[in-house]
């Protein structure tokens, strides 16, 4: 089985990271092989970021279908560009949001996500409400860092992130915590030591999905919005994603 995770910036110590604690989980038969675009943002935290991030995005999904991978996992808490891959790719693909939501229901009844920056902040609670967990999610934190510092400064970001933790097991009411950004892929066992709470990380959490939904032989539903784009010209610089056909 060949999982691709694909870090939808272009920061290589972060694909580094989320690489490694994919490989971490990943079942011994399981291959485990994490990429980047060639351009984009070197971080993802804002509604801009995660549009520009899409198109390299797909161009990496497209390099996996020519390469059989089984499944992807888009490694950015904002999912950006999951059902424009799906539509390209029979295998699965996972947002490590959506992996995360639905993991932590599945042990708690009311979870908080810690994220980064406040704007992110929203934008969690925007995919709350797309992926109907919003009733599930008591609230949406931020440890007040860039998702840079979590490479920059590792020291200083863990001990944020578990002083929001601790806040958020102390106010929230909550059974588990969700970590919102593909950077603190590695961080889950501090954390849950520290808090000593279920702590729910997106990359790890996707990886055992896909590894459950190739196992069972499930794919992504060509009948419907997910089937493969319909073919057109696309002009300029996007002239090369006309007529798209599967690979």
């Amino acid at each position: 089985m060949h999982i691709r995770v694909i870090n939808p910036n272009t920061t290589q110590a972060m694909t580094d990271t989320i690489g490694t604690a994919a490989k971490a989980v990943a079942a011994s038969g399981t291959r485990i092989s994490a990429t980047q675009p060639d351009s984009g943002p070197v971080s993802i935290e804002s509604h801009f970021d995660e549009a520009v991030s899409v198109l390299g995005v797909l161009d990496e999904i497209r390099a996996g279908e020519r390469e059989g991978v089984d499944a992807y996992i888009i490694a950015c808490f904002g999912d950006p560009g999951l059902n424009a891959a799906r539509e390209l790719t029979r295998a699965p693909v996972i947002g490590i949001a959506e992996a995360a939501f639905h993991a932590a229901t599945l042990i708690s009844t009311r979870f908080s996500v810690v994220t980064t920056l406040p704007r992110t902040t929203i934008i969690a609670e925007h995919l709350l409400d797309s992926y109907g967990m919003a009733s599930r999610c008591r609230r949406v934190r931020a440890a007040d860092i860039p998702v840079l510092e979590l490479e920059a400064n590792p020291d200083l970001a863990l001990e944020r992130i578990i002083e929001e933790c601790l806040k958020a097991k102390q106010e929230d009411g909550i059974g588990a915590i969700v970590l919102g950004c593909g950077g603190m892929a590695d961080l889950t066992p501090q954390i849950s030591a520290a808090v000593g709470l279920p702590v729910v990380e997106g990359v790890t959490a996707a990886v055992k999905l896909a590894e459950a939904l190739v196992g069972l032989g499930l794919q992504t539903s060509k009948h419907g919005d997910l089937d493969f784009p319909l073919p057109k010209p696309f002009t300029g610089r996007f002239a090369e994603y006309s007529n798209l056909t599967p690979d």
